[in-house]
């Protein structure tokens, strides 16, 4: 919060950014450390690039939040839906409109599997990627690149209008 203080407080034009060096990222922190140690930046409020929270605790205030916070069940981290409960998810979904802004719609596709010649119809990119345990981004990349073998020489794909 330092930084956006003094942004605030001393305007932007007071600053900038400037890349000092270009390298190779398994030499970031080493030639980070460098230029701490040469500039002595103000506002890094770590004191170590390659250690970033070393000499630095939470106030018990903090400690308070966080424990309050997992304990109430929000942002549980590692959380995951049962397939059931995002089946449940998705189908309370269906038919509400969109808000404005919310994003595009849910492309519509049909997934047919070469190696036994079915075809089964999703209602997005996502669900099928779900079903099909597949990076949703590799069915996106499939219709952006006009891919025509079979993905894993298995499934194609088909957008449904």
């Amino acid at each position: 919060m330092y930084i956006c203080r003094a942004l605030f407080k001393d305007g932007y034009s007071n600053f900038s950014l400037t890349i000092l060096e270009y390298c190779e990222p398994d030499k970031c922190l080493i030639r980070e450390k460098h230029y701490w140690d040469l500039l002595k930046p103000e506002y890094n409020i770590a004191k170590d690039p390659t250690a970033p929270f070393s000499d630095r605790k939470h106030s018990e205030k903090t400690k308070q939040i966080m424990s309050e916070t997992e304990n109430s069940g929000r942002f549980k981290t590692g959380h995951k839906h049962s397939d059931e409960t995002r089946t449940k998810i998705s189908d309370a979904q269906k038919g509400k409109a969109r808000a404005p802004g919310a994003g595009k719609p849910s492309q519509q596709i049909e997934v047919t599997d070469i190696t036994n010649n079915t075809t089964i119809s999703y209602d997005s990119i996502s669900e099928a990627a779900r079903v099909l345990n597949i990076s949703k981004s590799r069915i996106s990349e499939y219709f952006s690149n006009n891919q025509q073998k079979p993905y894993k020489g298995q499934y194609t794909f088909k957008k449904v209008n």
